[in-house]
């Protein structure tokens, strides 16, 4: 009954998707008053169908109803039950229902929003999502269904053991909702060109959803990394993999819009590239779904071969094909309303930084593609290997840390050569010291050189420098002019502008995840070694001796364990147990590694196999400063949601009685305080400031003129209406009293 329940919703969804888009298509073309009540009600409806095939798979799951396929394929009776739950969003069919069901979340959140223009902008919202949600939906029904009933029962297969991991109820829920989320900056993009309305307004509105979903996201990759190094057991994090790559591209692009996105808030300029951005971001997301689910790549992510290929490919092009068609008809309304000023700017760096992300971008994309690129040219598929990403995205990456410790002491508008030298000589000097002196410790310990990996140390240390100085300088001036104690400064100071200090800590973290990247990619040393019991094999500082093996019955499954007694000089510290677990149902063995794990290093160990007279063959590796990517990601997500939460309320709630002209003058009141920011913190030299200060000012004081002159016309047009409809309500009494 609950199968049949879900099979039924799904089935409604699909044709209430079908009559929505006609009804809306019927309001657009009556320009009917009522568009947005209707978008309202058809999106609500849309999502409690959604929500009750997706509880009634649940339930199926939960309850071990082996009667339906897709459960007996992804839990058995003795799977736990969060990994049960998991298994809700593990299989192809289960994961596309998931989307749908957050896709109609996202759209109804979206469509009882209230902001600016929102009349006119949401119905077009929701059309878009509507549209998006249609194509899952259509999948759904004809080539993903998870609700396929057998008379009979059929036998449990699990989840598969790589799969029940705690990652699985993170990573690929967080990448799924950060993918998801995307359609939203992209449907009001899109809104925009539609109406011509290609001011700052659609990103001041989804500034919040393009936030929420690259932190999902960024959660996704670095939680999925982590996961990747616990289970998979080949000794790293991260490895190229085409699917791993498809998680990146659109995090690369939607990192690139976020600082873009600024330039446009604050200047009004880089409209084209921004709407360009939030749809290749989009457009990125379909590619990477495609990609784990049209089997035209191999990936250990990858989700079986199926048909679903071949509608994700129509899916892809269509939006691309309609994509480009809008922005080319609607690129003249997409000027700027003004052009770089100069070269030293920060307008120019967060240009730059562009440039750099879509050139990781384009190599990722390159990289992953090539294997059907040439297979569709050749006959051979060509694989593109690890050596290839780092030779492009390593040297890239690196400058962008280096911007990144920039960026902050440039100004806005026009910035000088010698303020900024200025700025970071010290900084940059005391980084190449502590970096080259880390650097040289590194190579005197584990006897690895790599001119990249100590560049990537310095551009770390010279990144968390310039964000300590800046800190340390804003809370100097706050303490200095309201005698304020440092660390209510430092509060005070965080919660009047946490954007920007929010993405000081994010810049902070990333600086950390590039101390744990070169440290471990660049340092790392293995061996692998088949021991006898008693034999003992040395790496770095440590020495493991072989105790033996040990088989333990988990379940009906096996796990054979080896016990390697670990030392360290004339310490003891203790047992590490590589495993392999063998499976009752005949699925193939998995491995178990043990960790050693230490803040500046980590011993990792995996029990490859087992030989002849009780021998066994270890993978041993020593991963220095790995840890500190994962202490780099808490902070990562610490300082998108000190940059996310309570500004952007103040914000939206601002917004709701802001018009166009009020919304200039806000930009620029924000652009003056931002001048005096940049001239308190020495990043311009007093000529300058005046002459930007000057420039600022006219034009605020002719906008206010402006205003001023709005409101008077305005109240005259007011009172002139109230005088006409006052005289003919006299005029009405007085004909009233003739006829009497």
């Amino acid at each position: 009954m609950v199968g049949w329940i879900g099979q039924a919703a799904l089935r409604v969804l699909f044709v209430f998707i079908a009559a929505s888009i006609v009804i809306y298509l019927v309001n657009f073309r009556r320009k009917s008053a009522d568009t947005l009540k209707w978008s309202r009600i058809l999106m609500l409806i849309q999502f409690c169908l959604a929500f009750v095939a997706a509880t009634s798979l649940l339930s199926l799951l939960l309850s071990e109803n082996f009667h339906y396929v897709y459960v007996a394929e992804y839990t058995s009776r003795s799977l736990p039950l969060v990994y049960k739950i998991a298994a809700f969003w593990g299989g192809n069919q289960g994961s596309l229902l998931f989307w749908a069901l957050i896709l109609t979340l996202y759209g109804t959140i979206v469509t009882f929003s209230k902001h600016q223009d929102s009349r006119r902008m949401l119905p077009i919202v929701s059309f878009i999502m509507t549209l998006i949600s249609g194509f899952y939906v259509t999948v759904l029904n004809f080539a993903a269904n998870p609700f396929v009933h057998t008379a009979a029962l059929q036998p449990a297969s699990g989840l598969n053991p790589l799969l029940q991991n705690p990652g699985m109820t993170v990573h690929p829920v967080n990448v799924y909702l950060g993918y998801i989320g995307f359609a939203v900056p992209f449907a009001y993009a899109m809104a925009g060109l539609v109406l011509k309305k290609t001011d700052a307004t659609w990103l001041r509105v989804t500034r919040r959803w393009t936030l929420i979903s690259w932190l999902f996201l960024s959660i996704g990759i670095i939680y999925g990394a982590h996961w990747s190094y616990e289970e998979l057991g080949w000794g790293g994090y991260w490895a190229w993999d085409p699917v791993e790559n498809a998680s990146l591209l659109p995090w690369l692009t939607a990192t690139a819009f976020l600082h873009s996105g600024i330039v446009q808030e604050k200047k009004g300029m880089l409209k084209g590239w921004n709407i360009i951005l939030v749809s290749l971001t989009f457009l990125l997301t379909i590619l990477g779904t495609f990609l784990t689910r049209s089997g035209v790549l191999w990936s250990i992510h990858a989700f079986a071969n199926g048909p679903m290929g071949s509608y994700f490919g129509v899916y892809l092009t269509v939006f691309t094909i309609g994509t480009l068609v809008l922005i080319v008809l609607r690129w003249p309304v997409l000027k700027a309303d003004r052009k770089f000023e100069a070269v030293v700017s920060k307008e120019s760096g967060f240009m730059l930084n562009n440039l750099l992300f879509l050139g990781i971008t384009f190599a990722v994309f390159w990289g992953t593609l090539f294997p059907v690129l040439s297979e569709a040219l050749t006959g051979n598929k060509l694989m593109v290997s690890a050596p290839f990403y780092n030779e492009v995205a390593l040297p890239l990456g690196i400058v962008i840390l280096i911007l990144m410790g920039i960026g902050p002491v440039v100004a806005w508008r026009r910035g000088t050569m010698k303020s900024i030298v200025r700025s970071v000589i010290y900084p940059l000097l005391v980084s190449i010291i502590l970096g080259a002196s880390a650097s040289a410790a590194l190579n005197a310990f584990y006897h690895r050189q790599s001119w990249l990996g100590t560049l990537s140390i310095v551009g770390a240390v010279f990144v968390a420098l310039t964000v300590f100085i800046e800190f340390y300088k804003s809370v100097r001036a706050r303490v200095r002019l309201t005698g304020e104690s440092w660390g209510l400064s430092l509060w005070r100071l965080l919660g009047k502008n946490r954007r920007r200090y929010g993405g000081y800590i994010v810049h902070f973290g990333i600086a950390l995840m590039a101390v744990g990247i070169a440290g471990s990619g660049a340092y790392h040393i293995n061996v692998q070694q088949q021991l006898s019991r008693g034999q003992s094999a040395t790496i770095g500082n440590y020495r493991l001796t072989f105790e033996g093996m040990g088989v333990t019955k988990l379940n009906q499954n096996s796990r054979m364990y080896a016990n390697l007694v670990v030392h360290s000089g004339h310490r003891t510290l203790g047992v590490l147990q590589p495993a392999a677990t063998f499976y009752a149902n005949g699925q193939e063995p998995s491995t178990n590694i043990a960790l050693f794990s230490r803040p500046l290093q980590d011993l990792y160990v995996v029990m490859l196999g087992t030989a002849p007279n009780s021998q066994a063959v270890f993978d041993i590796h020593v991963n220095p400063l790995v840890e500190f990517i994962w202490y780099g990601g808490y902070l990562f997500v610490i300082g998108t949601l000190v940059s996310l939460w309570p500004e952007a309320f103040r914000k939206q709630g601002r917004d709701l009685a802001d018009g166009p002209v009020q919304n200039e003058t806000e930009r620029l009141y924000q652009e003056l305080a931002d001048l005096e920011y940049d001239y308190r913190m020495n990043k311009i030299d007093s000529g300058t400031y005046e002459i930007n200060r000057q420039q600022v000012s006219e034009t605020l004081r002719a906008l206010e003129e402006h205003r001023q002159d709005l409101r008077n016309r305005i109240l005259d047009e007011l009172g002139l209406e109230a005088k006409l409809q006052s005289g003919a309500h006299r005029s009405g009494r007085e004909d009233g009293r003739e006829r009497k």
